[in-house]
């Protein structure tokens, strides 16, 4: 198992910005995907955005042009810049980390956007 650690998620309105953050805990493989997803109730999890430890990134449509990933691989963390928030991006945010065949999530952030 490696923890994931989340931080960042909150209360913001319409236009506004957040900025998440996620670290990993222990010596992990240094060949990864990191990224973000969310689920708001009654809905699949979906993905949001994903980093490999080659900084090969992927959206998903609905963020595109708002929201950014990155990564800080000495430090086991991986982060995602959203900007010009709207209400429909209101969900938990999880953070996901895959290794080989195996994931992990993390516990998951709130993410509430007021319109």
């Amino acid at each position: 198992q490696v923890p994931l650690v989340e931080s960042g998620g909150g209360l913001v309105q319409a236009g506004g910005s957040l900025r998440l953050s996620c670290a990993a805990s222990g010596n992990i493989f240094r060949i990864n995907t990191m990224g973000w997803y969310r689920q708001t109730p009654g809905k699949q999890r979906e993905l949001v955005a994903t980093s490999t430890s080659g900084d090969i990134t992927n959206y998903a449509d609905s963020v595109k042009g708002r929201f950014t990933i990155s990564r800080a691989n000495a430090k086991n963390t991986v982060y995602l810049q959203m900007n010009s928030l709207k209400p429909e991006d209101t969900a938990v945010y999880y953070c996901n980390l895959k290794i080989g065949y195996n994931t992990y999530w993390g516990q998951g952030t709130q993410v509430t956007v007021s319109s």
